[in-house]
């Protein structure tokens, strides 16, 4: 039997080679509508010692993962609206793992960053909703990328995205039994 993939619960990141289909944005608008939901789900009932356990060795701990989501999203939404107002913006890189080793990454109540994506991810499922299918190409600078994204990879990115750190919630209380 082939041992799960313990960074990658759901497979790597796989950009989009071609643009996405209304029916592909819908599902993956739906997808970063209940990703609150779910991460919620993820971590009910989940107790200080078992926020404090990585997903996976040398991972983040579920309390960093939670936190993560928020700034990840917040960067996203961000870079969102960056799109959609200006020419090709440069968009800026940030270094998560130092993000998520800040005071408030590692210590703060993961209530503080449900919160954030439950605002937040209202605000950004309202921001999607509206796009036109034109605003869906529009691109971005980012310097970790070879070819510049457009919005239509960034959605599928943060589709992703929320469920990949969700499964590396569930597949940690699966393996723990929690």
């Amino acid at each position: 039997m082939t041992q799960p993939d313990l960074r990658y619960p759901i497979g790597k990141y796989q950009r989009p080679r071609n643009t996405l289909s209304p029916g592909q944005r819908a599902g993956m608008i739906a997808d970063i509508e209940q990703t609150p939901e779910n991460v919620r789900a993820a971590v009910k009932g989940l107790n200080e010692q078992q926020l404090e356990t990585p997903y996976r060795p040398g991972g983040w701990t579920v309390r960093q993962t939670v936190h993560h989501m928020a700034d990840s999203h917040m960067n996203a939404f961000v870079r969102f609206k960056l799109g959609l107002t200006e020419n090709e913006p440069a968009v800026k890189p940030y270094d998560e793992a130092k993000w998520a080793e800040t005071v408030d990454g590692r210590t703060a109540d993961i209530a503080e960053s449900l919160a954030i994506l439950d605002s937040l991810h209202r605000r950004w499922v309202m921001l999607l909703k509206a796009m036109k299918p034109d605003d869906f190409l529009r691109k971005l600078k980012h310097p970790e990328w070879d070819t510049p994204p457009d919005l239509d990879a960034m959605l599928a990115m943060y589709a992703w995205h929320g469920k990949h750190h969700t499964a590396h919630i569930t597949g940690l209380r699966a393996r723990e039994g929690f």
